[in-house]
């Protein structure tokens, strides 16, 4: 087992995507935490705690995605690119070492509690997080590993929207802001559905051995034509409820929104392109593209509201 082994089944290429509901989270939030100096002294280090405790989070379930898919029939010696599936990784191994990246990701995330809440003395709502961030590291694992994996019935879409959406975004936002404005759905619901999409485009790329695995995701369910249309219903929501958040309820104070712009304008070539693809493997570059986009997007964000990018 080679560390570059270790690497490839952490899927460097979902980290970025997945630290977009912090980056979400943190930019809605700065303008709140400017009203507090023990707030704007700890942000970066409470961002900071956040960004790593997700990122361990994402990891998790990508080390028991390779587990759980070998486990349960979905994956065979033909993935190559996948660890477990390949004989590059023992199965034991790689239970062994999900379950060592799930104890450092509730360490991790009493570290972002404590920096968070213990000097203001927010004893509630650090036990309240607690429990949220527990049921983050049991939906990363009960993905495709275990008995009865969610991912397999076609659960995993409104699981993702849930914990790299809503619960991302708000939650990272309340943790350095220490307040709560549902206002915040809006640009948690765009953080969700760009997740949902990458996650819809890889499950479009492989329904055909889904399928024979029993992986009833939502597209072995209802089929390509669907999932074409599903896909772009979610970047037409996702992108209105930002465009509702930045420029009606909340005109002029967002800067650089050009550049997002430009960006939506490059989901939008995406859509075209996954309504004229042939073949689903074809799709993999598509998945690609989703993925850096929306991080670069929500990192744009955090760069203007904190002064870091100029518009």
């Amino acid at each position: 087992m080679a560390v570059r082994d270790w690497i490839q089944a952490s899927r460097l290429r979902t980290l970025p995507l997945a630290a977009s509901c912090v980056l979400v989270g943190a930019a809605v939030s700065h303008g709140y935490v400017q009203q507090s100096e023990l707030l704007r002294t700890q942000f970066w280090v409470v961002f900071s705690s956040i960004l790593v405790t997700v990122i361990l989070l994402q990891i998790l379930s990508n080390w028991a995605n390779d587990w759980g898919d070998f486990e349960n029939g979905a994956d065979d010696s033909s993935r190559q690119d996948r660890a477990v599936a390949s004989g590059r990784i023992t199965p034991v191994a790689m239970k062994k070492a999900v379950l060592g990246i799930a104890v450092l990701a509730f360490l991790s995330g009493l570290v972002a509690l404590s920096l968070a809440f213990f000097e203001a003395g927010l004893l509630l709502p650090a036990l309240l997080f607690l429990v949220l961030g527990v049921a983050a590291i049991a939906a990363a694992f009960r993905y495709t590993a275990g008995k009865s994996p969610y991912g397999y019935k076609g659960h995993g879409d409104a699981m993702v929207f849930l914990f790299f959406g809503w619960i991302g975004v708000l939650g990272t936002a309340a943790l350095l802001s220490h307040q709560w404005n549902y206002e915040w759905l809006l640009p948690a619901t765009w953080s969700g559905t760009m997740s949902v999409a990458v996650l819809n485009l890889n499950n479009m790329r492989d329904h055909a051995s889904d399928a024979i695995a029993g992986k009833n995701t939502l597209v072995v369910r209802n089929g390509l034509t669907w999932a074409r249309r599903y896909h772009l219903i979610l970047f037409a929501v996702g992108w209105c409820s930002w465009w509702l958040y930045a420029l009606v309820l909340h005109p002029g104070e967002w800067r650089g929104m050009g550049w997002i712009a430009v960006l939506n304008a490059v989901h939008l070539a995406h859509v075209f392109r996954v309504f004229n693809v042939s073949s689903p493997e074809d799709l993999d570059p598509e998945l690609k593209r989703v993925a850096l986009s929306s991080a670069v997007a929500a990192l744009f964000l955090l760069m203007a509201q904190t002064g870091l990018a100029v518009s």
